[in-house]
């Protein structure tokens, strides 16, 4: 294989990934329009929920996937190896969420800020730091990356859940918090401070709520 069909490999692969995260950013949006009622979200019905999930997953959790992307297109070509990744990848994100629509309530900001703590003390256990470290590794199948990538995710996609489950902003924040988290390795420099600052805004949750905008309906 020349160098030149090698770079045209990587350049369809990281265009098609790309381009599936921006369609579904705008899908994302278009949708979600006035959705967003913060703890006392409705989800509607499952069909209902299902349709906003897929391209909120797709668009939060893509550009994170970018390098085992363009690794697969290495190995095996754009066309025949990223979109079976891509399709078992998000599949395993459409599984959280029907775990999400099972045990999903409209909840209070007790609840909230409880779920926001939790999900800051799961930053710092060792499970968190292996799933991590696995999903910025290659992985042999999208379905196994997929899995490590939930574990490494997991926590921050609570407090989505917690704050808001259709809320734009908060899902802007914590796609960027994920897509950080898969680019860059752990350090503990970084890692131990953004734990910590969840931990707070769950406490400042619980004690104080009026002061986090966009948790309860506008009145």
């Amino acid at each position: 294989m020349t160098i030149a069909s090698q770079k045209a490999r990587v350049g369809t692969a990281l265009a098609t990934t790309v381009g599936l995260a921006a369609a579904a950013w705008i899908v994302t949006v278009r949708q979600m329009h006035g959705m967003d009622m913060g703890v006392a979200t409705q989800l509607g019905s499952f069909a209902f929920f299902v349709a906003q999930w897929v391209p909120m997953m797709a668009a939060m959790m893509l550009p994170g996937a970018v390098p085992a992307v363009l690794s697969r297109a290495h190995a095996n070509g754009p066309v025949r190896a990223v979109l079976p990744f891509v399709v078992s990848y998000l599949a395993v994100w459409t599984l959280v969420g029907a775990l999400v629509y099972a045990g999903y309530r409209p909840h209070g900001t007790a609840v909230a800020g409880a779920l926001v703590i939790a999900a800051g003390v799961y930053e710092l256990t060792r499970l968190k730091q292996h799933c991590r470290r696995c999903c910025r590794e290659s992985a042999g199948s999208g379905f196994a990356f997929g899995l490590y990538c939930v574990g490494s995710s997991i926590g921050l996609m609570v407090m989505l859940v917690a704050l808001g489950v259709m809320s734009i902003t908060w899902m802007l924040v914590i796609a960027v918090m994920v897509l950080v988290q898969k680019v860059l390795p752990a350090k503990p420099a970084i890692d131990v401070p953004v734990a910590l600052a969840i931990t707070v805004l769950g406490m400042l949750i619980v004690v104080a709520p009026a002061l986090v905008p966009g948790l309860m309906p506008p009145m």
